[in-house]
């Protein structure tokens, strides 16, 4: 009897041993099936569409202000706040989406998802600057339309011909006058100055008036307040929070790039904020643990995956140091969006985003949060900007940094840089 209970146990050990190393070796083919990254690009077209899709929506059918929420952090009254939102969810939504809104047109489902968001955005724009629109933006009062101005702005100096050119005589004429009322009010002093100076950046681009103190006062500040390392300081003091990829890098190389076009600062000072800006980008790519999530520290945490504009913005410029391939970003990425998004728990019933970092968790807002700043989302997606050609998306899945390293895999040592 002893004998025979031996052979059964035996033989369920066995059995599960062949079925174990069945399950890998099945792991092992599924791995070996993507043979590149369309699905993952599927996935962030589909998961972009989906933040985006109500503010664009509702602001081209004027029901911008009527439809979406203003949920703010306990405590506080949503009247000031009902001032503001709307336009932060316009200009962050926008910028997020710019880099794949400029590819050209096509007829795959992708490239009508892009064609059906540029017109609803040009229906939507002359919707937010017309005074008898419901959904006329506030530009006028208060401090917060600085910022999101400027992410506006921002949005047309990425992708011009999607976003600038197509918009009527008249709407245009709009928006430089909002852009331009903005000067009677001061940005803080902090990443704000960068909000100013690309507001003024964009107006120079486009051969408008510009006020040439406010581009300059931001690009010397922001210089001087450069720490080392691919970091800078938010403002005389240093702050341990992702604002170097909320707002800082990008917007600082992306307004030098445009003086640099216009032959207003020198190429070595382009080049420089660019090499900080790809060893920030280092960071941010280690920073991803291999499961897909990264830490949550410091301010704005609601903003959730702008905490990698910085590292989607290197790639989208193809500037990713040469031991960091484009897969292992793209992996990375897709598996913190997954982490993020692929579920339901940052969306309400009507598909708003909800204040929270991965839910509803409006415990962690800021006092300068509400449901319209959440739209910085749509940040960590600039690479879709890349084409479905480029190698970020056509070359085989690759794990990044820190899943290689806690595999014990062959990884590259961390230095400091000096510039």
């Amino acid at each position: 009897m002893l004998k025979h209970l031996f052979i059964c146990c035996t033989c369920c050990f066995l059995s599960v041993l062949c079925s174990t190393k069945t399950f890998a070796q099945k792991n092992q083919e599924e791995k070996n099936s993507a043979t590149t990254g369309l699905p993952d690009r599927e996935f962030w077209v589909n998961t972009l569409y989906k933040i985006s899709y109500p503010v664009i929506h509702n602001l081209a059918e004027g029901t911008l202000r009527k439809n979406m929420p203003v949920e703010v952090p306990p405590g506080m009254k949503p009247d000031f706040y009902k001032k503001v939102t709307h336009l932060e969810a316009v200009g962050r939504t926008l910028d997020g989406l710019a880099p794949w809104l400029a590819l050209p047109d096509d007829n795959t489902p992708e490239g009508k998802l892009r064609s059906q968001l540029k017109l609803e955005i040009i229906k939507g724009l002359k919707n937010a600057v017309d005074p008898n629109s419901p959904d006329y933006l506030n530009f006028r009062t208060e401090s917060q339309p600085i910022v999101d101005a400027a992410f506006l702005a921002d949005a047309f100096l990425r992708a011009p011909d999607a976003l600038w050119h197509p918009l009527d005589s008249t709407t245009q004429s709009r928006l430089i006058v909002e852009f331009k009322s903005l000067r009677n009010r001061s940005a803080a002093y902090n990443n704000w100055l960068l909000f100013a100076g690309i507001t003024e950046t964009f107006l120079l681009s486009i051969g408008e008036v510009y006020d040439p103190a406010r581009i300059n006062f931001a690009r010397n500040k922001i210089s001087e307040w450069y720490v080392g390392d691919g970091w800078y300081s938010d403002g005389p003091k240093f702050s341990m929070d992702y604002y170097n990829d909320y707002v800082i890098n990008p917007m600082l190389v992306d307004m030098l790039k445009v003086l640099l076009d216009k032959k207003m600062v020198a190429q070595n000072e382009y080049d420089e904020a660019v090499k900080r800006m790809v060893r920030h980008a280092e960071y941010s790519e280690r920073i991803i643990s291999p499961e897909g999530t990264y830490p949550v520290i410091g301010r704005s945490i609601t903003y959730r995956t702008a905490v990698f504009q910085t590292l989607s913005q290197v790639a989208l410029m193809e500037k990713l140091p040469t031991y960091i391939q484009p897969a292992q970003v793209r992996c990375a990425l897709t598996k913190v969006f997954k982490n993020m998004f692929e579920g339901n728990e940052n969306f309400d019933s009507n598909g708003w985003l909800v204040l929270g970092f991965n839910g509803h968790q409006p415990e962690v807002a800021d006092t300068y949060t509400s449901t319209g700043s959440l739209y910085m989302a749509t940040l960590g997606f600039l690479a879709l900007g890349l084409p479905a050609t480029n190698r970020f998306w056509a070359d085989p899945p690759a794990d990044w940094t820190s899943k290689k390293a806690w595999n014990g895999q062959e990884i590259r040592k961390d230095y400091k840089v000096e510039y």
